[in-house]
């Protein structure tokens, strides 16, 4: 069972989720809250799997509250809810921890399939928005025109079997999946993420994987 947290400032939207979510006997709603401020105060009794985290809440937003769960609860994950015109907020959401993102008009299939994805410890990256948040990254952390140089260059500091990882990373892959793929154990392979991350001086398998998608732009 994977246990789900709805937090959005508008009841209507989390009434409609509920109602979404609960055709498949896999969810189970454990909670919801009106903002991320209201979110912090019921997660030490209500430890979620997965939270679907809409980004523009006031009192605090989806991207603040997205950077402090994932600082005190590392192992939720954290899904961002969101529009075509939020880029600037998805990529800070993504840079501070989030496991991706989902439209809001997204179809019942692919709000469920979405927190599956989550909490199997794979990326979510749709394809439209994808565009959009890699081009925001780009502008952030890469200032020169040479942006493949760059991170070809970066990519030289990884060990082959830290590419081979990056490589799984960026499709979308879970540690597991990798551990099978590569015949690894799971901390080996934990370990070979935080070195990857490290070495390319980025913060979450999620933002590897965007940036991995600059080298074929």
């Amino acid at each position: 069972m994977i246990n789900v947290i709805l937090v959005d400032d508008q009841e209507i939207v989390r009434e409609g989720l509920k109602m979404i979510l609960s055709l498949d006997n896999q969810i189970n709603i454990l909670g919801e809250a009106e903002n991320g401020k209201h979110l912090l105060e019921i997660l030490p009794k209500q430890i979620p799997d997965v939270i679907l985290m809409d980004i523009r809440m006031p009192i605090m937003d989806g991207v603040e509250a997205t950077r402090l769960i994932k600082e005190k609860y590392p192992n939720i994950k954290v899904i961002i809810l969101t529009t075509f015109n939020e880029d600037e907020y998805i990529f800070k959401g993504l840079q501070n921890g989030a496991a991706g993102y989902i439209l809001k008009d997204s179809g019942i299939d692919d709000i469920i399939n979405a927190i599956k994805t989550a909490y199997n410890g794979n990326v979510l990256l749709n394809p439209e928005v994808a565009k959009k948040v890699v081009k925001a990254l780009t502008n952030n952390v890469i200032a020169n025109e040479n942006i493949n140089s760059e991170v070809s260059s970066k990519l030289k500091l990884l060990t082959p079997r830290e590419m081979d990882v990056t490589k799984l990373i960026a499709d979308g892959k879970s540690n597991k999946f990798i551990c099978e793929a590569l015949f690894l154990t799971e901390g080996t392979v934990k370990n070979y993420v935080t070195r990857i991350l490290e070495k390319l001086e980025l913060n979450s398998r999620t933002e590897l994987a965007l940036y991995m998608k600059k080298v074929s732009l």
